[in-house]
């Protein structure tokens, strides 16, 4: 197997372990119920821009501007975590934002997942060989699937923003209703 053709296969991968991160963070919304801040969202859509790399690659092949297109994403969401991170470390008297899974609050785990992004796209970009692509000749199920999924969970997080702020242009810093509902 060539190393397109293990990107390409990798790529699925890369889009559903997105998507359970991002099923992770609904889960914490809804079963939790803590309501995302605007820099959680931010940080939704970062991971959402990331996967748009890997979608690319499923439907038209292994190409080295669909990893830049990642990388790029990652950074951006990074910068966003960091961002938070910084804004709870500043204050001593901060608990930080939301509740610790594992020891972590989701936005440090979000740093961590955009920064192994990173990673993961230059040692796939480290390894092809110039010119080395793939692509099948027609779509699997698996991959439709794949899509459709990443589809579906983008359209939720555009419905979740909807709902929390109702028919505002800006989120509250620390939210504490879905304004569409109240």
């Amino acid at each position: 197997m060539t190393n397109a053709r293990l990107t390409y296969y990798l790529a699925h991968l890369y889009v559903l372990v997105l998507m359970g991160v991002l099923l992770g963070a609904f889960g914490i919304q809804f079963i939790f119920e803590e309501i995302p801040c605007p820099l959680c969202y931010l940080q939704r859509m970062g991971m959402s821009l990331a996967a748009i790399g890997p979608c690319l690659v499923i439907l038209h092949g292994v190409r080295v501007k669909f990893f830049g297109m990642t990388i790029i994403a990652a950074m951006l969401g990074g910068s966003i975590s960091t961002r938070q991170i910084v804004l709870h470390i500043a204050s001593s008297t901060d608990p930080g934002y939301g509740t610790p899974v594992m020891g972590f609050h989701l936005y440090t785990w979000a740093f961590i997942v955009f920064a192994v992004m990173v990673a993961v796209c230059g040692l796939h970009l480290w390894t092809l060989k110039e010119g080395e692509t793939y692509r099948p000749t027609k779509l699997s199920t698996f991959s439709k699937c794949v899509l459709g999924l990443f589809a579906l969970i983008l359209l939720a997080n555009v419905v979740s923003v909807f709902f929390e702020a109702g028919w505002n242009w800006f989120l509250p810093g620390n939210p504490t209703e879905y304004h569409l509902l109240h």
